[in-house]
């Protein structure tokens, strides 16, 4: 019998290596475009069962396979940032990406990560801060694949406007307004080991319940925000003000402080806290930080958005 490979119909997977090798970068890009690692994990599997889809010969026929699997999954994930807006008008509650843990307490046993394979991991840097992340999610979903497309990931304009459907010098003017945004946005910069030590001194502050240390580590116009998608209880609408977010911690604390244990950890590449109540994952808080005072703080309470935290 005349086996395929000895016609050279099939030589094996002819694109086996390159999707091992770009994986990784999928999952980078689709994470930072839908905030979501779950998300993102479907995206790659999405865009990986399109490339089986074809035959052996339609695959040798793709000049590029790393740059067609780039493009199928950046069209997948404009498709579905074009349909969460639709979902986020039935969501409870205020939407707040999915955060991360620092790669090397990255959990075994997560759905679809494969435990601690590297080509599952998303590279922790300024561009998944859960600030970087809130801001790209108030973009329209052609600002963000085009921003996140050319500004992070350096591909050329002319071949992000095949992407995203229009011209090269539209996807620049994209590119330069989501800019506009992130540079409004952003808190000065500082180092991560000063903010590691103002959310320490926050930690200590609210585990004693003292107000006053709060609110003198917090910006007085800082902003607290929680996502716990109807399935656990948060604030309903964000706390504006530090006097008013000091005072709403305290309140958790004094119902809730005797049972609770916090866990310095790294949250998107930044120092932030992991509470633990009666012994279960109970909320994940990501910070931003101005010079020596907190200026934002997003408490994660969505138990279907901690999954990666479970074992950490």
């Amino acid at each position: 019998m005349t086996t395929r490979a000895e016609t050279g119909e099939d030589q094996g997977d002819p694109g086996l290596s390159v999707i091992t090798n770009e994986r990784r970068r999928l999952i980078n890009l689709a994470y930072r475009l839908l905030g979501s690692l779950t998300d993102a994990e479907d995206v790659v599997q999405e865009t990986c069962a399109r490339w089986y889809a074809m035959s052996p010969r339609e695959q040798r026929a793709i000049e590029s396979p790393g740059a067609w699997l780039v493009t199928v999954a950046s069209r997948v994930c404009l498709n579905l940032l074009g349909s969460a807006r639709v979902r986020r008008e039935t969501y409870v509650g205020d939407w707040i990406p999915e955060p991360l843990p620092e790669p090397t307490e990255w959990i075994a046993g997560h759905t679809g990560a494969g435990g601690a394979d590297p080509a599952e991991r998303v590279t922790l840097d300024e561009s998944v801060t859960m600030a970087f992340l809130v801001v790209l999610d108030a973009m329209t979903p052609a600002e963000r694949v085009a921003f996140v497309l050319h500004d992070v990931f350096r591909y050329p304009f002319a071949e992000v406007a095949e992407i995203v459907g229009r011209t090269p010098a539209a996807c620049r003017q994209l590119a330069s307004s989501a800019r506009r945004r992130v540079r409004t946005a952003r808190a000065p910069a500082g180092p991560s080991a000063g903010q590691a030590d103002v959310v320490r001194r926050f930690r200590t502050a609210w585990q004693a319940k003292d107000i006053e240390g709060l609110i003198g580590l917090l910006d007085p116009d800082a902003i607290a925000t929680a996502d716990g998608g109807g399935l656990a209880v948060t604030h309903p609408r964000p706390l504006v003000g530090g006097e008013q977010v000091a005072r709403a911690y305290v309140r958790i604390a004094r119902v809730s402080g005797h049972r609770t244990t916090f866990l310095e950890r790294t949250v998107n590449g930044l120092p932030g806290l992991v509470a633990w109540q009666d012994g279960k994952l109970a909320t994940v808080y990501a910070f931003e930080c101005a010079g020596d005072r907190i200026r934002r703080i997003w408490a994660m309470r969505n138990p279907e958005k901690l999954g990666p935290w479970r074992f950490s």
